[in-house]
């Protein structure tokens, strides 16, 4: 259903002028699709009725024939040359009414009239209307030459009453219909664009539901692989000497994995509330930190946590962020940091803000070249890369705070982010 469909529905019960305007366009469209032939149709119609109130003299006279036809055939022309087709008409009026009496068919001049004030200039209409005027006149001044009236003078005044009413009426009614159509257009014009506004907004919802979407798979899927391969490899490093910590490393990658499934399920919104799975990983916060920062330490990080403050107050939204954030921290350190390295995690709670600071000691695994990247070098590179820190940086800017991430001075890195949690903070979507 197209926009203009639509709108008399939506607009009907607000602006009921509006929503009957924009009913009869229907009508209008297939004028204006076929408009010769709806104005021919509606000549031969104007022709037969006037045929049909002229008909004695017709039959008398064959040759008025001429006339009848030269003033409503034009009328199948109308709207191609509104102009030409009044000036044919009015000339034709003219010689009728200088030799001959009004007709019927004379209504061509009213309608012709109606045609030029829908279509044409102002200045084109009151010229015509002025000729139409002086048409009048002729027919008044022929009125008083009829001997056969008792009252000419009286019978002239109502004829010129009549006629110039209907000569104004036809002007009028004219510039009223060009000035609904004009309203009608623009109507129409403005569902399109609505309708074009809609499409965009779809566009940029969908564009952004892709960026939530690829940020939160990044932020699942990266960390948690990230921790099974650590596990993997350490299970592969201690399996010859130490068989039981390859089975306790193993099973902490199975639960990541698991966990990872819980998380993807739950976002993808097919994991109910009761199930065992959600039951056993709720949704992750400042409460689950603690068990993050432990499956970073068994991956083979060493991780400090310092939470202060009152958690209760953070909406679960804000703690979703943070718990977002520390994640993808953790997960370049474990993937870019040297073996011996590091890491510490501080969250400070308040009533207007949430802060959180993530920092390691660690260089990068492959250093920078002479006249890289500086102090740095790899590690500035390699971290800013990717949709990490940028699902970080939209994350942070849902809730009116800023993040910085960079190299410290005396290597390692460090990203701190912190959150508006105000009267009316902005809640980031999961």
């Amino acid at each position: 259903m197209s926009a203009i469909d639509q709108l008399p529905a939506a607009l009907g019960r607000r602006f009921p002028s509006a929503a009957r305007g924009l009913a009869t366009m229907r009508g209008w469209l297939l004028e204006e699709r076929y408009p010769f032939a709806v104005d021919l149709a509606f000549a031969l119609v104007v022709l037969a009725l006037s045929s049909a109130a002229h008909g004695r003299d017709l039959s008398r006279h064959p040759l008025v024939w001429l006339p009848q036809l030269a003033l409503i055939l034009p009328l199948a022309f109308r709207r191609r040359a509104p102009l030409a087709v009044f000036g044919v008409i009015a000339g034709v009026s003219f010689v009728q009414w200088l030799t001959y009496q009004a007709m019927p068919a004379n209504i061509a001049v009213l309608l012709a009239l109606y045609t030029v004030a829908g279509h044409c200039a102002r200045r084109n209409v009151l010229l015509s209307y002025l000729v139409a005027e002086l048409g009048v006149a002729l027919v008044v001044s022929g009125i008083r030459h009829a001997g056969e009236l008792a009252d000419p003078l009286h019978t002239m005044f109502k004829a010129a009453f009549a006629l110039s009413g209907a000569t104004t009426a036809a002007a009028v009614l004219g510039l009223n219909v060009r000035a609904r159509r004009a309203q009608l257009r623009a109507l129409r014009e403005r569902a399109r664009e609505l309708e074009r506004q809609r499409d965009q907004q779809a566009a940029l919802a969908v564009a952004e539901e892709r960026s939530r979407i690829a940020r939160e798979m990044h932020d699942i899927v990266t960390h948690n692989l990230s921790v099974m391969v650590a596990l993997a490899d350490g299970a592969v490093y201690a399996n010859p000497t130490a068989p039981e910590k390859a089975t306790a490393a193993m099973r902490q990658s199975a639960e990541t994995g698991r966990q990872a499934i819980t998380d993807m399920r739950r976002f993808l919104g097919v994991l109910r509330a009761d199930e065992p799975d959600a039951l056993r990983h709720p949704q992750p916060g400042l409460g689950q930190l603690a068990a993050l920062v432990s499956q970073v330490r068994a991956a083979g990080l060493p991780t400090e946590l310092r939470v202060t403050g009152d958690r209760a107050a953070v909406s679960p939204g804000a703690q979703l962020t943070v718990y977002r954030l520390v994640q993808e921290s953790l997960t370049n350190t474990l993937k870019h940091a040297a073996s011996g390295a590091r890491a510490e995690v501080t969250v400070e709670c308040t009533a207007q803000a949430l802060r959180v600071e993530v920092r390691d000691d660690g260089r990068a695994l492959h250093p920078a070249a002479p006249g890289g990247f500086g102090a740095g070098g790899a590690d500035e590179r390699s971290r800013e890369s990717g949709h990490g820190l940028a699902g970080m940086r939209e994350r942070v800017a849902a809730y009116g705070g800023g993040l910085t991430a960079g190299p410290l001075p005396h290597g390692g890195w460090q990203v701190a982010a912190t959150l508006d949690l105000g009267p009316d903070p902005q809640e980031a979507p999961r």
